[in-house]
């Protein structure tokens, strides 16, 4: 039991501090930040894998299955907020006559 109550305690705390630290990212950050969260999301979709190898129960397969999903969707939706954002950026030479033709 007392492992539960430690474990609980590390997750609320690192639950809080992640909170306050994201808080205070600048605007002009957020993108850059993105990027590094999409690769941390892929290094979790490998932690998935190397966990899939050692499932022995029906159970272990729903939960490796539930976060292999869950990992998935916030890589691609990362990307793809992250592609829309970097699109917000770039100029568009058909709007400015400079289209070469």
């Amino acid at each position: 039991m007392p492992d539960l109550v430690v474990s609980i305690t590390l997750f609320i705390l690192a639950l809080l501090i992640g909170i306050e630290v994201i808080g205070k990212v600048p605007a002009t950050l957020h993108t850059p930040l993105m990027s590094g969260a999409n690769s941390i999301h892929g290094i979790v979709i490998v932690g998935v894998v190397i966990v899939a190898a050692e499932a022995h129960s029906v159970l272990s397969y729903v939960f490796i299955f539930l976060a292999a999903v869950l990992g998935t969707m916030n890589v691609v939706g990362g990307y793809v907020v992250t592609d829309r954002m970097l699109e917000m950026f770039k100029s568009d030479k058909k709007a400015n006559g400079k289209d070469g033709k």
